[in-house]
């Protein structure tokens, strides 16, 4: 009996320490681009993103998404601009989502693999193995 129990208090106490799955992906992240600042929250049962900030935002607050290859949309100010729609799974990796990127005006098939609770990589898809992958470090 004494060794059951210390078995399941052994067992407690490895649980307990061992770190846990990487975090919630919500909150604000750095991109490593143009200075980009993205807020991640839940949009239902998925993942979105909108642009907090950018080097060309604190240029200019009214900066438009000129680039954008749908010429009616160019007249939306980049700032909570969507960048992240429709990313589904977890708790580590969310896939089936559409990253947008305002520098082109291109949108992605994408996916979200946190590596950490302060760290992810974003990874949009022209077409596999057309990819680019960006790593991105929590700010809150």
């Amino acid at each position: 009996m004494k060794i059951k129990i210390m078995l399941a208090a052994a067992a407690l106490a490895t649980a307990l320490a061992s770190p846990a799955l990487a975090g919630d992906p919500t909150g604000l992240w750095q991109t490593p681009t143009n200075g980009g600042q993205v807020r991640i929250a839940r949009c239902g049962q998925a993942l979105c993103g909108t642009l907090v900030t950018s080097d060309h935002i604190r240029r200019d607050a009214n900066a438009r998404d000129a680039n954008n290859r749908d010429a009616s949309l160019r007249n939306r100010t980049l700032r909570n601009l969507p960048m992240l729609t429709g990313f589904t799974g977890g708790p580590t990796e969310w896939r089936n989502g559409s990253v947008y990127n305002p520098a082109d005006g291109g949108t992605y098939r994408g996916t979200i693999t946190m590596t950490n609770d302060n760290s992810l990589r974003l990874r949009g898809c022209i077409v596999a193995p057309l990819c680019k992958t960006q790593t991105w470090t929590r700010i809150q």
